[in-house]
């Protein structure tokens, strides 16, 4: 596991203690894949309602709230897979 997936594990138990009631998986570019569900946050590249991918530098900036995911999205920034409307509530989560 990269060491910004390893953060990036780290960062969003710390955002979502309860984890998300759904199957999310959040794709960062070039350094592997993380999974947050009902059981929490981890490594991993399982099936998911809803993917989301990004760099790992638009990923950091949705993190600590630089970056909006809605507008990360609208520029092409953030691409979604499945559920939208799953993804919008993680964005909500993450702010």
């Amino acid at each position: 596991m990269s060491k910004i997936v390893e953060a990036a594990v780290t960062e969003l138990s710390a955002k979502m203690p309860d984890g998300f009631a759904g199957v999310a998986k959040f794709v960062i570019e070039g350094e592997g894949a993380l999974m947050i569900d009902g059981n929490g946050v981890r490594a991993g590249d399982d099936t998911a309602d809803v993917t989301l991918t990004a760099s790992a530098e638009t990923f950091q900036g949705i993190m600590t709230g630089d970056v909006d995911a809605t507008a990360a999205f609208m520029q092409g920034k953030l691409s979604v897979e499945g559920d939208m409307g799953m993804a919008m509530q993680l964005g909500a989560a993450l702010s």
